[in-house]
């Protein structure tokens, strides 16, 4: 894969994870719960990638990049959506994702400090039109402090995640990286269906709608950006994703009829202005990916 492949595939990872709202809503709709959810949707996943890599003939990790992965899985994506869903019980839905949307300014300061990446000046154009397109388009309301703790955690936990990933995809296949991060969340989330009860889709359409999370928001995007962050390094994928909030809203508009306001056009306009500066101003040298440490 080139380094333009990379971008091209954080970008197509994007429009994956931004089908999830979709997914998501017509799932809890027949009253699947959030654990069960996220056990359905990782455990399929995890057999599949598993599939795949016996297929290919690959061996699980040694433990110095186990590791890191089973926390990328089971810290990372099951401590980011909780944290997530739980601030949505405490502050708006706009809120709550602009603050989620802080990760790539907390992605190229982790980068700078731990990965010695340099902070360019396009980087820092980028961040702020990201920043500033991603506020426009998601219209931040009020919320209680509790509500935002939880959101900022969520972008904590998130940036963490690429940042390790980051360092261990220099090791691990990226077909390997999904499989072990997909079963490692299985099993921390269905650990936390057992507390909260095991739900299941309750109609034909519902399965249909789980498999749409499981091979549209979770096998396909995720595969899609450890390939691009292991290409183009985690500050300039952590920089694309902030394609995903403006695809979210035109699925969105389109499944649910939601309106378009000019603020929320304007946003997309800075994301999409965002991912042209990310590939224009990127590195004309760029340095091997790091090993793990």
């Amino acid at each position: 894969m080139s380094r333009f492949q990379g971008y091209l595939a954080v970008i197509a990872s994007a429009i994956g994870f931004a089908t999830l709202a979709l997914f998501g809503r017509w799932v809890a709709a027949e009253g699947v719960n959030t654990s069960s959810l996220l056990f359905l949707r990782f455990t399929i996943a995890a057999i599949v990638m598993g599939g795949i890599c016996l297929a290919r003939g690959e061996r699980l990790p040694a433990p110095r990049a186990l590791w890191p992965l089973i926390g990328m899985g089971a810290i990372g994506y099951v401590g980011q959506a909780t944290c997530y869903l739980t601030a949505l019980q405490y502050a708006s839905a706009g809120l709550v994702s602009l603050l989620l949307y802080l990760y790539p300014v907390l992605v190229a300061a982790l980068s700078v400090a731990f990965l010695r990446e340099r902070l360019t000046w396009p980087r820092v154009l980028a961040l702020l039109l990201a920043l500033g397109g991603v506020a426009l388009t998601v219209g931040p309301g009020t919320g209680e402090w509790r509500g935002v703790a939880y959101a900022l955690g969520a972008a904590a936990i998130y940036s963490v995640y690429i940042i390790i990933g980051d360092r261990v995809l220099a090791t691990v296949s990226p077909w390997m990286s999904s499989a072990v991060i997909f079963a490692a969340a299985g099993a921390m989330s269905g650990g936390l269906s057992l507390i909260g009860g095991l739900t299941l889709p309750a109609t034909a359409s519902g399965w249909g709608a789980m498999a749409g999370v499981v091979a549209l928001a979770t096998l396909m995007p995720v595969s899609l950006f450890l390939l691009g962050v292991a290409r183009i390094g985690a500050t300039n994928a952590a920089l694309l994703s902030t394609f995903e909030p403006i695809v979210t809203t035109l699925l969105a508009a389109w499944a649910f009829t939601e309106h378009l306001g000019p603020p929320t056009l304007a946003g997309g306009a800075l994301i999409l202005l965002a991912t042209v500066v990310v590939v224009l101003g990127r590195d004309r040298h760029p340095t091997e990916a790091p090993t793990v440490v």
